[in-house]
């Protein structure tokens, strides 16, 4: 069965088009390095709950819009092989300086899964 990493940020929406840029590089850079899949999907119909929901998980500010992206694997072996290999290619370098990321990394959170049902 794949794994499947999931990511969860805030994002501002002057910086959307910064984001795209970073995003279409991570995806060749995954890619390259064996990822089945990778996907980045902007908030389209999310709103804020009363206990919990994707805004409140980040602290949502006005001028920010929420991103939801995941990345799968064949397996958890080969997600951290790829990891390893992603988190050392020079074409990502720039972005994993803070002052260079187009969105708050503070605010971002992400995790590892085991899929239950696939089809």
């Amino acid at each position: 069965m794949s794994y499947v990493d999931g990511f969860v940020m805030p994002v501002p929406e002057a910086r959307l088009g910064d984001y795209k840029k970073m995003a279409r590089v991570g995806a060749k850079v995954w890619m390259d390095h064996g990822a089945l899949a990778y996907t980045e999907c902007v908030a389209d119909d999310v709103k804020p709950g009363k206990v919990t929901s994707f805004p409140q998980a980040v602290k949502l500010k006005p001028g920010e819009v929420v991103v939801f992206s995941w990345i799968v694997y064949k397996n958890r072996r080969e997600r951290d092989r790829i990891m390893n290999k992603v988190m050392e290619d020079p074409r990502l370098a720039k972005y994993m300086d803070a002052k260079n990321m187009p969105f708050d990394g503070k605010r971002m959170f992400w995790g590892g899964f085991k899929p239950i049902v696939e089809a």
